[in-house]
This record gives structure tokens, C-alpha cells and sequence, in this order.
């Protein structure tokens, strides 16, 4: 019973980690949303504290997809070379380690290179938000 009980807690766990925010910050806007529609019901006025609550989780634009692809490309070839470097030094001691884990940080580098080259090519290259 309990090697059942031992995963379906983890996963419970993960769901209730990833949900219960989500579904706090759901509720939350749904008070605020009927808040303010029952002052907009009274005539009454809206007050500015309440305003700056509602704006605050307003995002600011978005950098350039280009800027994104390239970051996004430099970590996943910083965590490549980490593998790799990760295997150089365990192949040292063992020498198996080497050739598989050099096969994992491939992967990570390869895709992070793939996000640089794209990032020349991507259309929107010049945008820029804030100018």
C-alpha cells in the first residue's frame, strides 16, 4: 500500500505547489473584480489605493524575441559546457564517465546554439520597447 501512497504523495505535492497559488491569485481577483463592482454600482468613487492594487501585476512590455533567443541560447550553452566540464573531471576518476555525460551536454548545447543562429534570423530583431 505504501509504495502507492509514496509517489501519489509526491505528485499530490508538485500539483498542490504549482495550483494553490494559482488558484489563490484567481480568487483574489475575483473579490477585487466584485469590489469594485459594487462600488461602480453605488456611484461610489474608486480609491487610488485600490486602483495601484489592481495595476500592479500589469507586466511591462516584453524585450525583443531576438534578445530572449539569445539568453535563453547562452544558458543553455553555459549549462552544456557545465556538463561537459562535469564529465572531463569525473573521467578523470572514472573513465566511463566521460563519453555519456559528454553526449548529455550536447544536448543543452546544441539546442542553445540552435537559439543563437535564430535570433539573427528572427523578424523582429531591431524592436526595441522602450525607445
Amino acid at each position: 500500500m505504501e509504495d502507492i501512497l509514496v509517489p501519489l504523495g509526491f505528485f499530490a505535492m508538485i500539483a498542490a505547489i504549482v495550483l494553490v497559488p494559482t488558484w489563490l491569485k484567481a480568487r483574489n481577483k475575483q473579490e477585487m473584480q466584485a469590489t469594485v463592482r459594487t462600488a461602480i454600482e453605488k456611484g461610489q468613487a474608486l480609491p487610488p489605493e485600490l486602483v495601484d492594487a489592481m495595476t500592479k501585476d500589469i507586466k511591462p512590455p516584453k524585450e525583443s524575441s531576438s534578445v530572449r533567443d539569445i539568453r535563453a541560447g547562452v544558458i543553455l550553452i553555459a549549462i552544456g559546457a557545465g556538463l561537459a566540464v562535469m564529465g572531463l573531471i569525473l573521467g578523470q576518476r572514472h573513465d566511463e564517465a566521460f563519453h555519456p555525460l559528454l553526449g548529455a551536454a550536447a544536448i543543452p548545447a546544441l539546442i542553445g546554439i540552435a537559439y543563437v543562429v535564430l535570433s539573427f534570423f528572427n523578424p523582429n530583431k531591431g524592436y526595441r520597447p522602450d525607445a
